[in-house]
């Protein structure tokens, strides 16, 4: 295990589940079909705990670019490092797609809507207005990156010293409940894409994949998602660093 590849295996994870979860409610013919919003935020956000539990102990789990620059602009993170990061987070994303359509492959074929099948794959807004949906992207990775600035370690004072408590896994259940929140909240306006390589990624899969009636790439949004997500992480780390 290297952070490279823990950064490819915990968005992989992250991809499988979270598209997966897309997959059960929009699909036709699933079990989970039309069971709505509140399953797909939380599918979301216990893919978010699976991919960080995975990575964390090996990269950080940054699973995200958005988190990435965070981390570079704070000098938590060298840029060859970033480099690797934002490569492996991009191959793990198409992975992970293409797991989900290999899953759910026959519900693909009875699905006559494409939109819902590239809701699989990638985000899309719900009223289209780009500077909007900018805006909508970027405040959504704004609290993300925020949220993450301001983790803390728990730890106990013994004799005017203090000791880490290790929580484990368990630690990784703060970023999964702010993602949760982010998709319950600010997420009804483009899908809370709030990640370059969750959206791009699967994106170029659904594009690549023979996937009987589907929609077109929509290059003139596609960018949103990525830009936006960037932008918000910036902003993140300058507020963080005005008011600490």
């Amino acid at each position: 295990m290297t952070p490279f590849i823990a950064e490819l295996l915990g968005t992989m994870i992250l991809i499988l589940l979270g598209g997966g979860v897309v997959a059960n409610v929009v699909l036709k013919g699933t079990n989970g079909h039309n069971s709505g919003w509140i399953v797909i935020t939380t599918g979301w956000a216990l893919a978010v705990f699976t991919g960080v539990v995975i990575a964390g102990p090996y990269s950080g789990a940054h699973l995200n670019p958005a988190v990435t620059l965070a981390m570079i602009l704070s000098d938590n993170l060298s840029w060859a490092t970033a480099c690797s990061y934002v490569l492996a987070q991009f191959i793990g994303a198409m992975t992970g797609a293409f797991l989900v359509w290999l899953m759910y492959k026959d519900h693909f074929d009875e699905t006559e809507d494409a939109g819902a099948k590239q809701a699989v794959f990638c985000t899309s807004p719900a009223l289209r207005n780009l500077p909007i949906n900018l805006i909508s992207e970027i405040i959504g990775t704004f609290v993300l990156i925020i949220a993450v600035f301001f983790f803390k370690d728990g730890e106990i004072a013994i004799d005017d010293t203090k000791t880490p408590i290790g929580l484990g896994s368990i630690g990784a259940i703060p970023v999964a409940f702010v993602v949760w929140v982010i998709g319950l909240s600010l997420g009804g306006t483009t899908g809370y894409a709030i990640n370059p390589a969750r959206d791009l990624g699967p994106r170029i899969m659904h594009a690549i994949l023979p996937i009987k009636n589907k929609a077109g790439f929509n290059a003139s949004y596609a960018w949103v998602p990525v830009i936006g997500p960037l932008i918000g992480a910036a902003l993140a780390y300058v507020v963080y660093i005005i008011v600490t």
